[in-house]
């Protein structure tokens, strides 16, 4: 072939390639990746670079990006599995509104089992990654998980889009507000003040830990500083503040 081609002008960027060896290095590979399948693997959704690192920590396989304006599709979520090499496969959806998506792509997989843990916030989804006991079976593990779950009290923080009217609650385009697991907290006009009061409704005598995570509009330094100042007003919990660099919220906050 080459040859003939010759005769007709010039060759330039020959490349020549055994088709027949690709196919088999590909079966090959697929053959060696299906001796390694692990016994449970963990697909989590979140959004921002800080909460992807910190499920990935946990020992998250695998992160779809999505959250309250981002929500993955069906799809999303069983390209997500396929990416699991595993037997077994938890879901933490994280977002009440993903949770149909995982359930949908479940009924979906025949050759994995899917467990999907109803994980509403991602303080609910780290809270479950932290449950989860190896020498559990999975059963056994998606029951401890849904019960330490809802353990867990979640606020948010982000910004009213226009003028409105929420749980008695008057609240004007631009102002911040305090979002808890059944409701508005708290509202005002200083990120700070308005964290403050949200987390003070979700602490208790019977809370030993708040965690913070600090979105993508929150300086480390400025974090830092708050966090000193949250040590100040509940001084009989830890505080633990990371760097989630989450969009929407400016601050996640879980009380345990």
């Amino acid at each position: 072939a080459l040859n003939a081609a010759l005769k007709l002008g010039e060759l330039d960027r020959l490349k020549i390639e055994n088709m027949m060896e690709q196919n088999r290095q590909l079966l090959k590979k697929r053959e060696e990746e299906k001796k390694h399948v692990k016994p449970v693997g963990m697909v989590s959704v979140c959004a921002g670079e800080g909460m992807a690192s910190i499920f990935k920590d946990l020992g998250v396989d695998y992160i779809v990006e999505g959250g309250q304006t981002m929500n993955p599709s069906t799809e999303d979520m069983l390209n997500a599995i396929d990416q699991v090499n595993a037997d077994t496969v938890f879901i933490l959806p994280n977002n009440k509104n993903i949770i149909l998506a995982a359930n949908q792509a479940k009924m979906l997989v025949e050759d994995k089992k899917i467990v999907v843990i109803p994980t509403k916030t991602i303080p609910q989804g780290i809270t479950a990654v932290i449950s989860y006991v190896p020498d559990m079976s999975a059963e056994e593990n998606e029951a401890a998980m849904v019960e330490e779950i809802s353990r867990v009290k979640t606020g948010q923080v982000t910004y009213a889009v226009r003028d409105t009217m929420i749980d008695d609650k008057a609240i004007k385009q631009g102002d911040y507000m305090g979002i808890g697991d059944a409701g508005i907290l708290s509202v005002g006009t200083d990120i700070e003040a308005v964290t403050l009061e949200m987390t003070s409704h979700m602490v208790d005598e019977d809370t030993e830990l708040v965690s913070v995570y600090y979105g993508e509009d929150i300086a480390e330094e400025a974090a830092e500083v708050f966090r000193e100042k949250m040590e100040e007003v509940f001084p009989d919990v830890d505080i633990e503040m990371q760097a989630g660099n989450q969009p929407i919220y400016y601050y996640i906050v879980s009380a345990e």
